[in-house]
């Protein structure tokens, strides 16, 4: 008897950002998303930003947890006059009471989780980002990752490619971070897409973050579907695995068919490389599972199987 493997199979914890299937959140379309990720084997969903002061937290938690999905959070907005990596104290407040208002929101959600690129502002950089600035940066989000720790939500901070920050670009400057932060809850969020521009080597880099790694998100180099491009997504996930992560996994992908003119614009998608986000969604799981399949624990999971069903 041959082992099926379908969606689901592994029992991974893969989130899917919700930008794959809907420009935003609003509440008319999204029980139908939440349904269709639930059904394709995801157990969570990230949110893109949002203003939390503007948010029904109340009706949006209903609809995730009648979906069965939790919810994960992006926490930035960081900009001039609110910026934790500023040399302005006052600046640094504001944008350490930006990252706390979404940790707010994440608790009326329901969710356990924070992602987000909160160091700094997302955009082209004007040049490396000093010492200073990073230190500055460290010590702010490090305590909001404790804060968030004792209210029962994990802090994750994205590790970005060169064209959208020069604050931290590698799994290496990830880990510098987490010292600097002297938080033991602050916690690596990975994103394949990114490591294709900045790491030689992308298993080594996950191996590197692997002690503080608490989010791998799967993106293809097209910002399309994970079957297609240039990263081979069923051998990091393979690789990941076999070097014992044991964390959640997300995924990426955007297209200017899907996006707001403005997200699409910031997160420069000129192109649609694909019109279906609910055929992308499955089409990804597809591609973990099949990464899972390969795997040590993945093939132990395999056996077991064909010696249980005889």
């Amino acid at each position: 008897m041959t082992f099926e493997i379908s969606p689901g199979a592994s029992g991974l914890d893969v989130a899917c950002h919700l930008n794959v299937l809907l420009p935003d959140a609003s509440p008319g379309d999204l029980p139908q998303a939440l349904a269709a990720v639930a059904a394709a084997g995801y157990k969570r969903v990230v949110l893109p930003p949002v203003d939390p002061a503007s948010v029904d937290a109340a009706g949006l938690r209903r609809l995730f947890a009648d979906a069965g999905v939790a919810p994960i959070t992006i926490a930035g907005g960081q900009s001039a006059g609110a910026d934790v990596s500023s040399a302005d104290a006052g600046e640094r407040a504001a944008g350490a009471a930006i990252l706390r208002s979404v940790l707010d929101l994440t608790v009326a959600l329901g969710g356990d989780q924070m992602n987000g690129v909160p160091y700094g502002a997302f955009g082209p950089p004007g040049g490396p980002t000093d010492r200073a600035a990073v230190e500055r940066a460290a010590h702010e989000v490090g305590a909001i990752a404790d804060h968030a720790h004792e209210r029962g939500v994990t802090m994750t901070f994205e590790v970005l490619n060169r064209y959208e920050t020069s604050l931290v670009n590698t799994a290496a400057q990830a880990m510098e971070f987490i010292e600097l932060s002297g938080s033991p809850h602050l916690w690596i969020h990975l994103d394949t897409f990114h490591m294709a521009i900045e790491e030689p080597d992308m298993v080594a880099a996950i191996r590197l973050a692997l002690p503080r790694l608490g989010y791998l998100e799967l993106g293809q180099s097209g910002r399309g579907k994970l079957s297609t491009g240039a990263v081979d997504i069923p051998a990091v996930v393979r690789s990941a695995l076999d070097a014992g992560y044991e964390g959640r996994w997300g995924v990426e992908a955007f297209s200017r068919s899907v996006l707001s003119q403005s997200a699409a614009d910031m997160l420069a998608i000129w192109r649609a490389p694909y019109n279906d986000g609910i055929h992308l969604a499955a089409d990804a799981m597809r591609v973990i599972e099949r990464g899972w399949a390969a795997s040590t624990v993945g093939r132990r999971a395999k056996r077991l199987a064909r010696a249980a069903s005889g």
